[in-house]
């Protein structure tokens, strides 16, 4: 028997509103009780101000459940990153590597992982960004790994094109190093431009990537994330959580 994945959102969906009140409560408006908080609504480089944040989500009843996505280049000052997430009781950071930095970043990254007890995901972002290529992707698993896996996102993870990019095909090829997943669906044209759309109406097979998400065991951290209609998502988003309990779960 098959068990449901819990999820949330990402607060990018959130980003034309700038208070975490607000956001708290368009978490709870879509019927969700976890988010996964990026940069736009907290400054990660200030833990002594994150617990205002934290204690913010804990009255709406919102869990923060990973950080991200942040963009390590191996400074010092990024360890305040981890220590954020551990005050929100966060086991997932969502990341970037940069071509010119990550023989740095990897050690002291997998360093302060194992220190917090944090895992940290690789978010595959299309194929214009380091880290969105099998290839390079397995290799950043071979210097950083077990601590350093794999953020899917579904929709950047199909943008490389049909044969590289199979969502499904990466969790039974990538399942010990899924450490995270990005719920998000593309609609592309013939120029290969993308449109984001309600998650399971675009190209994703969203029951048969579900399944694949249970029959490896998941475990990790996975929210949806819609990034159209900015100024008012929370239509868009309610759609994604109803076809994600219907399709999905």
């Amino acid at each position: 028997m098959s068990h449901p994945i819990p999820f949330g959102v990402q607060s990018w969906c959130f980003r034309h509103f700038k208070t975490n009140a607000e956001v708290a409560q368009k978490v709870r408006d879509i019927g969700l009780d976890r988010i996964e908080l990026c940069g736009v609504h907290a400054d990660f480089e200030k833990p002594a101000e994150f617990d205002a944040v934290v204690e913010t989500y804990r009255k709406a009843g919102v869990s923060i459940v990973s950080l991200g996505v942040q963009t390590f280049n191996g400074n010092d000052n990024e360890r305040n990153w981890f220590e954020c997430a551990a005050k929100a009781g966060a086991k997932h950071i969502s990341a970037h590597f940069r071509v010119d930095t990550f023989m740095k970043a990897v050690p002291k990254v997998r360093a302060w992982s194992q220190e917090f007890g944090i895992r940290v995901g690789i978010h595959c972002h299309g194929g214009y960004m380091f880290g969105g290529q099998p290839d390079v992707l397995e290799y950043l698993f071979s210097l950083g790994g077990p601590e350093i896996g794999l953020c899917i996102d579904t929709a950047w993870c199909m943008q490389i094109g049909p044969n590289l990019g199979k969502p499904v095909e990466w969790v039974k090829k990538y399942g010990k190093h899924l450490y995270g997943i990005h719920f998000k669906d593309f609609v592309f044209e013939a120029n290969g431009q993308w449109k984001d759309v309600v998650v399971g109406e675009g190209t994703l097979d969203l029951p048969a990537f579900t399944k694949a998400l249970q029959e490896a065991g998941f475990d990790g951290m996975a929210v949806i994330e819609y990034e159209a209609d900015v100024e008012n998502p929370v239509p868009a988003l309610t759609k994604c959580v109803a076809s994600m309990k219907a399709k999905a779960l």
